[in-house]
């Protein structure tokens, strides 16, 4: 076996390999970002015994953190080797891999995960607070669905511009500010609730304004730092952070009500907020080439794997230009039917429990928060889906359309039958299901907007998010006045049903994967 030592090294037997007082004068960047000028040949070698590379590795991992590996084996670490090339697991055992790092398209979409989960987390907090609230200040079932809807008042309005800033600035610095406000906004709902009720509208919009960008910023970020195969499953990771939101919100809001008092989880969650922003303004880059960590082979990977052409800065079309395309218009309809029964199952579920069943608001917080986990895992599991089907070779037309199809006719079964539960746990189960597949148009829609419109997909996320926020207040507001008027829930469900499978239909006549703008 021959091993090739950096100069400087002492190479007579049973004498460690040492660099004191050497510093070689050409220093290689390996694909794990470690700057090394060892290289070790892969026959025979093996680096968990105390050979040439045992001994002196262990000494020289000590020292300066070096790892055997070789050319590009992260391509593999996280959703599999798809990109082509080699890599993987196999690769490091065949190079005899001490240790790993991990790629930084991970960490990123890690961190993603974890804003998109305080995101939903600090929405949730509000829905089950409601309730206590509505009691103390004696408010009708109609006035309870304008406080819900109060934070989608600015959602609506930023949407379009944090789409627009996230193509102009990238996604780092607007998802840092929106993060950075909202939290500060979850902060002060205490206080403004008990100030007066048009102080607790006015901070709730000023929350949903800073909580507009984060889907745009979700959706910008991932096409940049993903190849078109992994994308769906990072959108998947991303998501499942998103809809784990709804779980820690809705299980710990009444536990800590209950022993802190009402402020208790806003300042938790606030305070969870501004400590992401800080590891997120040292972590993170809006593009993988602005990146000091990446490495060349998980650079060259991301580029290689980009499916549109590359994205340049250039001018954004017109409003008018993007909605003069069909496939334009069945994204933006697909997430106004996307938007109208999520909000209706987000911001309601808490008071249908309790209203048509009766029971306690920490029952309601527990069969609210079981199909919200599910839908995580769920999300996830779609997304790894439509990336072995890209990989297979199915067209990103058919793919995202077979999304599309499930993540809408599932739920619109699913509210149907809502309407026949007898008992919570039936009802909870109904909504397991419809929310678990709602999911998949995670993979649809969603991931549609970057495939027709990689240079301007920040925008075309805000306009169609936009009309999905208007969605969203008619439906929370229309639920309240649904009750109060008619008793129950069942007719609102009914319309939400038939809005899904409309849409269905439209979108599988006129969505395509092709590049448009």
């Amino acid at each position: 076996m021959e091993v090739l030592r950096p100069a400087g090294s002492v190479s007579s037997p049973g004498r460690r390999l040492s660099m004191a007082g050497s510093r070689p004068a050409s220093l290689r960047r390996t694909q794990l970002g470690f700057v090394s000028s060892i290289r070790a040949r892969p026959v025979g070698l093996d680096c968990s015994r105390g050979g040439a590379c045992g001994v002196s590795g262990k000494a020289w991992g000590r020292r300066q953190g070096a790892r055997c590996t070789a050319e590009g084996i992260e391509r593999g670490l996280l959703f599999g080797d798809r990109g082509g090339g080699g890599g993987g697991a196999e690769a490091a055992a065949a190079e005899g891999v001490i240790g790993v790092a991990v790629p930084e398209r991970f960490k990123m979409v890690a961190l993603m995960a974890c804003a998109m989960s305080l995101c939903n987390a600090d929405r949730v907090v509000m829905s089950v607070a409601v309730v206590p609230l509505a009691a103390t200040h004696g408010w009708s079932s109609s006035f309870l669905g304008i406080v819900q809807s109060s934070f989608l008042w600015g959602y609506v309005f930023s949407s379009v511009a944090g789409g627009v800033l996230v193509d102009k600035y990238g996604g780092k610095r607007v998802m840092a500010w929106g993060v950075a406000l909202w939290s500060l906004a979850t902060l002060l709902t205490p206080w403004a609730a008990n100030h007066s009720t048009v102080a607790l509208l006015a901070i709730r919009a000023f929350f949903g304004l800073a909580e507009g960008v984060a889907l745009p910023s979700m959706s910008t970020l991932s096409s940049r730092w993903f190849p078109s195969h992994e994308r769906a499953s990072a959108v998947g990771i991303s998501m499942g952070g998103f809809h784990l939101g709804n779980v820690v919100g809705l299980v710990l809001t009444p536990l800590m009500m209950s022993s802190v008092g009402i402020s208790g989880p806003f300042l938790l969650f606030s305070s969870l907020g501004l400590l992401w922003v800080m590891k997120w303004a040292n972590g993170v880059t809006s593009h993988p080439r602005e990146s000091r960590f990446v490495s060349a082979s998980e650079l060259r990977l991301i580029e290689d794997g980009k499916s549109n052409a590359a994205v340049q800065n250039g001018e954004i079309p017109s409003i008018r230009v993007l909605l003069s395309k069909p496939a334009t218009l069945a994204i933006i309809l697909a997430n106004i039917t996307n938007n109208w029964g999520y909000f209706v199952l987000l911001s309601w579920m808490p008071v249908y429990f309790k209203t048509v069943f009766n029971i306690n608001l920490k029952q309601a917080a527990w069969f609210s928060a079981v199909p919200w986990g599910t839908m995580a895992v769920s999300g996830y599991i779609a997304g790894a889906a439509s990336d072995n089907l890209i990989k297979a070779g199915y067209s990103l037309t058919l793919v995202r359309k077979v999304m599309q199809s499930i993540g809408f006719i599932g739920p619109g079964i699913a509210l149907l039958a809502l309407n026949y539960a007898n008992s919570p746990a039936i009802a909870a189960l109904f909504i397991t299901v419809g929310l678990s597949l709602s999911s998949f148009s995670q993979a649809g829609f969603l991931l549609n907007i970057q495939d027709i419109a990689p240079n301007c997909a920040g925008c075309l996320h805000g306009i169609a998010n936009s009309a999905g926020t208007v969605a969203a207040i008619i439906s929370t507001i229309g639920t309240g006045y649904f009750v109060q008027w008619l008793g129950s829930f069942q007719a609102f469900l009914t319309v939400t049903a038939a809005l899904y499978f409309a849409t269905t239909i439209f979108y599988n006549l006129y969505a395509t994967g092709d590049r448009v703008f």
